[in-house]
C-alpha cells in the first residue's frame, strides 16, 4: 500500500500562496455541500426566491462561523463543516409543522448535544450505538430521503420534461459512478465539485432556463440579520424526533473526528472529541436561532488529505472567510442557486448510495467487504426504489416496448447489479478478500460515515 506523505502537518502554516490554494480547494468542496442540502431545505420552506436566497445567506454564515471556531478552538483538525443530512430527515418529517417549531427544535437539539458532551453522558450513550445500529441509521437516512430525490428530479416538470429529466439523471448518475471508478487521487476526492459544474452546464444546454434566478430585493451586497427564529414554539413530538436525530448526528460527528484523528495522529484526541462535539452543539443552537439547518463535521476531509498531503488546519481559515464573504453577497449566492434541481437530486442520489454502501460496510466489516462491494448492492437498491416510486403518469409516457423494463423497479435493480458487478466494478470484485477500503471523498476513511 502506498505510504501517506504529509507535506504540511496539523499545526504548520504553509506559505501564503499554498494556503490560499488549499483554502480554495476546501472552499469549493464546502460550497458544494452547502448548495446540495441548502437548496433542498430552502425549497421546502419558501416559494419566494428572495426568501430562499436569504435562507442560503444565513446558511453560509452559520457554516462559516462553525468552521472557523472548530478549526481554531473546537476539534482543531482539518475537517470541513456542512449541513447535516440527518437533520434534513427530521425537517422532512416535520414539513407540516410551523417553521419556528422546526428551528426551535434544532436549537434545543444543539443545547442537548452540548449537555451530552460537557457532562460526559455522550460516552455512556454512544456504547448503545453498536455497528448494527449505526449501519441501520446510515441506511435509513438514505431510504428516507428517496422521495425527496425523486421530487428534485421531477420538480415542476411536465410529462415530456419529466422523461427528459429522468433520462438526463440516469446518464449523469452513470457518469458519476464511472468517474468514481476511474478518477485518481484529488480528482476523485473533489468529484462532487466537478459533478455540479459539469452537470449544470450539460443540463442548461439541454434545457435552457427561461429566466435566470431573480435575486429579489437583496441587492449586490446585503446583510441578513432579519427574520430570526426568535419565537419559541414547542411541539413535543417534533422535538423528540429531532433529539433522536441529534444523537445520530453526534455519532456521525464522533466518527468524522476519529477518522481524521486516525489519519494524522494528533495529541489529546479525547479533548478534541469533546470540544468538537460541544462546538457542533453550539453551532446548531446558532443555526436554530438563524432559522437554518444545523452543521456537522464531514469526514470527507480524509480523502482530500490523503490526495494532496495537506493536513494543516490553518488552510481552512481562508475557506471559512470565503464562506463568510459569500453570506453578504446575495448575487454570488444567487449564481450558485442556479444549479438545476435535477443535478442536485442526482448528486444527492449518488451521496445516498454512498451512504447505503457505508452502512453495509459498517454492518459486515471491512475484512473482505469493500466500499465498492457496498455500492454494487446499494446502487441497485436505490434505483429499484426510485423506479417503484415513479408517478403513474410518468410511467404511462414511457415507450410501450420499454415500459415492462424501465417501469419495473425489480427489473431495473437486477439490470443495475449485473452491470455494476460484471462491467463497471468487474476487476475490483473478482478478488474481494484482497480489497482494502478506499477513502471516500464524501464520507471519509472507509466511507463509513456520511453526514
Amino acid at each position: 500500500m502506498k505510504q501517506l506523505i504529509i507535506k504540511y502537518g496539523l499545526d504548520e502554516r504553509p506559505p501564503l500562496a499554498q494556503t490560499l490554494i488549499f483554502g480554495l480547494q476546501w472552499l469549493a468542496i464546502t460550497i458544494a455541500t452547502v448548495i446540495i442540502i441548502g437548496k433542498v431545505v430552502a425549497g421546502l420552506h419558501f416559494t419566494d426566491s428572495g426568501q430562499q436566497l436569504l435562507y442560503m445567506q444565513k446558511l453560509f454564515f452559520v457554516m462559516a462561523t462553525s468552521l472557523f471556531f472548530q478549526v481554531l478552538w473546537g476539534h482543531r483538525l482539518p475537517l470541513i463543516t456542512g449541513p447535516a443530512t440527518v437533520l434534513l430527515v427530521a425537517i422532512l418529517a416535520g414539513a407540516g409543522s410551523d417553521i419556528n417549531a422546526i428551528y426551535t427544535s434544532i436549537a434545543a437539539g444543539g443545547a442537548f448535544l452540548v449537555l451530552l458532551s460537557v457532562t460526559g453522558l455522550f460516552s455512556r450513550i454512544s456504547r448503545y450505538f453498536t455497528s448494527r445500529v449505526v449501519a441501520t441509521i446510515l441506511m435509513l437516512i438514505a431510504l428516507t430521503i428517496t422521495p425527496t430525490i425523486l421530487n428534485l428530479i421531477l420538480i415542476a416538470a411536465s410529462t415530456e420534461t419529466a422523461l427528459t429529466n429522468l433520462g438526463f439523471a440516469l446518464l449523469f448518475f452513470m457518469a458519476m459512478i464511472i468517474a468514481d471508478r476511474l478518477l485518481p487521487g484529488i480528482w476523485k476526492s473533489t468529484m462532487i465539485v466537478w459533478a455540479i459544474i459539469a452537470g449544470s452546464i450539460c443540463y442548461l444546454l439541454l434545457v435552457p432556463p427561461e429566466v435566470w434566478r431573480d435575486r429579489g430585493q437583496l441587492g449586490l451586497v446585503s446583510n441578513f440579520f432579519t427574520d430570526f427564529t426568535t419565537t419559541l414554539i414547542w411541539e413535543p413530538g417534533l422535538l423528540i424526533s429531532f433529539l433522536i436525530c441529534f444523537i445520530a448526528l453526534s455519532i456521525n460527528d464522533l466518527g468524522s473526528i476519529q477518522a481524521v484523528g486516525q489519519l494524522i495522529r494528533p495529541p489529546a484526541m479525547k479533548r478534541r472529541v469533546t470540544a468538537g462535539i460541544t462546538l457542533s452543539g453550539l453551532s446548531n443552537m446558532l443555526a436554530g436561532f438563524f432559522g437554518v439547518i444545523g452543521p456537522v463535521n464531514f469526514s470527507m476531509s480524509v480523502g482530500i488529505i490523503a490526495a494532496n498531503g495537506n493536513a494543516s488546519r490553518f488552510t481552512l481559515i481562508p475557506t471559512s472567510l470565503g464562506l463568510l464573504a459569500m453570506a453578504f453577497f446575495p448575487g454570488v449566492v444567487a449564481f450558485a442557486w442556479n444549479v438545476p434541481s435535477v443535478v442536485v437530486g442526482t448528486i444527492l442520489l449518488y451521496i445516498m448510495c454512498s451512504q447505503l454502501a457505508a452502512g453495509l460496510m459498517v454492518a459486515f466489516g471491512t475484512d473482505g467487504f469493500s466500499f465498492q462491494d457496498g455500492l454494487i448492492i446499494g446502487i441497485p437498491m436505490m434505483v429499484s426504489i426510485l423506479v417503484s416510486y415513479l408517478p403513474a403518469p410518468v410511467k404511462a409516457a414511457f415507450p410501450p416496448l420499454l415500459m415492462p423494463v424501465i417501469g419495473n423497479g425489480f427489473v431495473m435493480g437486477v439490470l443495475a447489479v449485473l452491470i455494476l458487478e460484471h462491467i463497471v466494478y468487474r476487476r475490483e470484485t473478482s478478488q474481494p478478500t484482497q480489497q482494502s477500503p478506499q477513502a471516500d471523498p464524501l464520507s471519509g476513511t472507509s466511507r463509513q460515515k456520511c453526514a
